[in-house]
């Protein structure tokens, strides 16, 4: 995948970037370690296989980087070739060499919303909707949609992170923000304005995922008794 992004970029990737960068993935649920990164590149988001970062000569593009040892790069290039051009997505422009290039999308996740205060209108629910649509169109499979991977921007949603569009298994995370959307943060929290503390968001998300795994467990444990009695 190639859409020849600007050749001095390249250059600079390659040159100044990736021989001096640090990064590391500790633990594939948290997001990695970036303890080195040469300026004047600064850093945009870290996931929890990829850093993204910027160059700000270029501010229409970003390169993501996968840290050494974790998979999935390949998988999202090929994300990329099905999605092609939407206006919820991002594109890729250059993919290789454990990186790409993608077109930057503006705007504030979700999750940084509920920080702040700021209001979510339904359009952006419903465009994330609609381009979720699109992506299963496209014989994808969305999969790890949450608070910071959707965005706002001038009241329309984006869709960040498609790295696990591949993955067939069912999650129910965008479906669950939603009703937690619809039943708590349109009647209580966004008349009030208030803004969540990290460390409270950081509680909930935590709890939810204790909770999805324990709900998890007793799925497969369930079916393992049935089988047993069978």
């Amino acid at each position: 995948m190639d859409k020849s992004p600007p050749k001095h970029l390249l250059e600079t990737i390659y040159q100044q970037l990736l021989p001096r960068l640090q990064i590391e993935s500790v633990n594939p649920r948290n997001p990695i370690q970036v303890s080195y990164l040469s300026q004047p590149w600064r850093l945009l988001g870290k996931g929890n296989y990829a850093a993204v970062v910027y160059h700000p000569d270029y501010p229409e593009c970003v390169v993501k980087i996968y840290a050494p040892g974790r998979s999935g790069f390949e998988e999202e290039v090929e994300v990329y070739r099905r999605l092609g051009s939407h206006p919820a997505f991002s594109e890729c422009l250059y993919a290789k060499d454990s990186f790409l290039i993608l077109k930057r999308l503006y705007g504030t996740t979700l999750y940084d919303c509920m920080h702040l205060g700021l209001a979510i209108p339904r359009q952006v629910i419903r465009d994330i909707d609609e381009a979720l649509d699109y992506a299963r169109r496209c014989s994808l499979y969305p999969h790890d949609v949450h608070g910071r991977n959707v965005m706002m921007h001038q009241g329309r949603g984006l869709v960040v992170d498609i790295s696990d569009f591949l993955h067939l298994e069912a999650c129910s995370k965008w479906n669950d923000l939603k009703k937690a959307h619809y039943w708590l943060y349109l009647p209580v929290l966004c008349p009030l304005r208030l803004p969540v503390p990290y460390s409270a968001l950081d509680i909930i998300r935590k709890s939810y995922r204790l909770a999805t795994s324990f709900k998890t467990s007793c799925c497969q444990l369930l079916l393992w008794w049935n089988n047993l009695d069978s």
